[in-house]
């Protein structure tokens, strides 16, 4: 009789068990499904941030919710999608930030507790997820390549510049059929303005390999002119995102060419003008929420030499007449004005090697030649500056600017 009157009990509590554990797993297996249909609902290209990417101001995004239910529906398999009673999805744009939000019901069927009545528990499920949508960024690469960016790239391309023409510098002089710059181009020496030349081809490789939706970065590349009979700023490209013809121009950039030895008293790199007409042609920076609004970035790649007319007070070096060697100046130098315009200056110091053969090096730049880096730096916006050798590259600096634009999705609960 005991027995008896206990079994009904025993019974509900075993039914209470068998059937719980069945809910939570099938809980488990929707909370699974509305996990991944927060995240794909909003991760890169899909239909949502493509959406988003177009939209002028906050608000929901439409192709959201009805790729989310498809994400949703299609990881669970055909019992479960029954057991389901409701589920939304809702995603929204909030500043630069998708986010999404899932919800489900679902019933889960009883076997033993149907005998007490309860034939099923009704259970809920949330998820939701984050993401920072892509950040559209346009690059514009300023290329020194006046005649001292002509020295050999390394030690031993100085050394072999140095044997075979007498001067650590391959000059580009056109006065002379057979210059140093033809010279060391046949005998395979590299120069700074070549490693120039394939840091810049490495940043558009970079771009276009990170590039998470259309035109999301832009780049422009310039120099400070052909020849130094009509120096000054020169666009080589403006700014696009078909970064294979970015490549094709830039690999056309080459050593600024002189008419003859001693042209202008070899004042042929003024920082300061070529500066000032870059920053003219620079408008404002944008929130980079879209790609009529982009974030700017100024690469500024150079030795860091100034070599040009500077009025008799306005040198921080010695003065040949009025030919002014000196670092950037940054407190005379355009550096302040571009930043104000919130851009970004990103300056990539491509080391000034020791020439200690050279006469012209000992008197006029080894004074000041370890201050080079320091006055590039001065000029580059926090974090952004970098010394580029010929054997470093500049990797380094294209994952620190990267890692700006670049953002990834995850679960914000």
């Amino acid at each position: 009789m005991i027995f008896a009157l206990s079994l009904m009990p025993l019974m509900g509590v075993t039914g209470l068990a068998v059937d719980f554990a069945r809910a939570t797993l099938l809980r488990n297996r929707l909370q699974v499904a509305a996990d991944a249909a927060a995240l794909a609902s909003i991760a890169v290209k899909s239909p949502a941030a493509l959406e988003a990417q177009k939209m002028a101001g906050d608000g929901v995004v439409a192709a959201g919710e009805a790729d989310g239910r498809q994400i949703f529906y299609s990881n669970l398999n055909a019992a479960d999608r029954a057991a389901v009673t409701s589920v939304t999805v809702k995603v929204e744009k909030v500043g630069n930030r998708l986010r999404s939000e899932v919800n489900f019901g679902v019933d889960s069927q009883t076997s033993l507790l149907a005998i007490f009545g309860q034939n099923s528990s009704s259970m809920k499920g949330r998820s939701a997820g984050e993401y920072m949508l892509a950040q559209f960024v346009d690059f514009h690469i300023l290329i020194d390549n006046t005649p001292s960016m002509g020295v050999g790239a390394t030690a031993a391309d100085i050394a072999i510049l140095e044997a075979k023409t007498g001067c650590a510098f391959a000059c580009h002089d056109l006065s002379n059929a057979n210059n140093a710059y033809k010279k060391a181009k046949s005998f395979g020496a590299n120069m700074r303005i070549d490693v120039v030349r394939m840091a810049v081809k490495k940043l558009t490789e970079t771009a276009g390999d990170n590039m998470e939706v259309d035109n999301q970065f832009r780049m422009g590349v310039y120099t400070f002119g052909d020849t130094a009979l009509t120096m000054g700023l020169k666009t080589i490209i403006s700014p696009t995102s078909d970064m294979k013809k970015v490549r094709d121009e830039a690999n056309a950039v080459d050593l600024m060419s002189i008419p003859f030895n001693g042209f202008n008293n070899d004042q042929t790199t003024d920082f300061y003008s070529t500066l000032d007409k870059m920053e003219g042609k620079l408008t404002a920076a944008g929130d980079g929420n879209s790609s009529e609004t982009p974030q700017k970035i100024l690469f500024l790649v150079s030795d860091g030499v100034n070599d040009g007319f500077v009025p008799l007070t306005g040198c921080t070096k010695k003065l040949t007449g009025t030919r002014c060697q000196a670092p950037i100046d940054v407190a005379q130098s355009i550096c302040k004005k571009i930043k104000a315009k919130g851009i970004k200056i990103a300056a990539l110091y491509t080391t000034y090697l020791p020439l200690p053969s050279n006469g012209w090096y000992n008197d006029w730049i080894k004074p000041f030649q370890a201050e080079l880096g320091a006055k590039m730096q001065e000029c580059a916006s926090p974090g952004l500056y970098y010394e580029v050798s010929p054997t470093e590259g500049i990797d380094d600096a294209m994952n620190a600017l990267f890692k700006k634009s670049l953002r990834t999705v995850q679960l914000s609960s």
